[in-house]
């Protein structure tokens, strides 16, 4: 059994002060008889869905909503904070992986990238990510970046490219990770790599 709520109660974050994602403001709650005690949320789609037994009242309902939203915005918040700088955090992954010679003049979040992860522009040295990394975990974005950065050194997908990315030790396991986010969203194939086009 699940209802709908039309907004986070109080403790909502006002979307977009800090530049991050938000989350958002509808919230389904989904009772069920066999959960016994434990409570959780996640975000799905342009809702956050709270999982809870049956048979709470709703004054308990409430503050389970209340602390489950506040800790999915201080998550994401966190997240925000780790991933703020791209620029910089793109260099030290060139430093680490790709002996620091590529050099990106600018790293980007963009929201129009509906069926590529990441991409980069070798002419001007920019990159560009999909937002919809910012929700994955860290080692997802960081094997993206090191994509990119190694088309700076290799404009194309030969085996000299490949060297390069696979110095990210975990460049096979994101890409698998990827694979299956793609076809989750009904997007990517299942074939492709970190940027859409493998």
């Amino acid at each position: 059994m699940s209802a709908l709520r039309a907004s986070v109660p109080p403790v909502s974050e006002q979307s977009g002060i800090d530049g991050g994602p938000t989350v958002p403001e509808r919230i389904e709650i989904r009772r069920s008889a066999r959960r016994r005690r434990t409570v959780s949320a996640r975000v799905e789609a342009d809702r956050v869905v709270v999982l809870m037994p049956s048979g709470l009242t709703p004054a308990e309902e409430e503050r389970h909503v209340e602390e489950l939203v506040a800790r999915l915005q201080r998550s994401r918040r966190r997240l925000r904070l780790a991933t703020q700088d791209l620029l910089g955090r793109a260099r030290g992954l060139s430093e680490t992986y790709l002996e620091g010679r590529a050099d990106p003049v600018s790293v980007r979040w963009v929201t129009n990238q509906g069926r590529r992860w990441g991409s980069c522009s070798v002419g001007s040295r920019t990159i560009r990510l999909s937002d919809a990394l910012e929700q994955m975990p860290s080692w997802v974005v960081d094997a993206v970046l090191v994509h990119e950065l190694a088309h700076l050194l290799v404009p194309d997908h030969s085996a000299a490219f490949h060297a390069w990315v696979s110095r990210y030790p975990r460049y096979a396991e994101a890409q698998a990770f990827l694979s299956g986010a793609a076809w989750a969203r009904g997007g990517a194939t299942a074939a492709e790599g970190p940027d859409g086009r493998d």
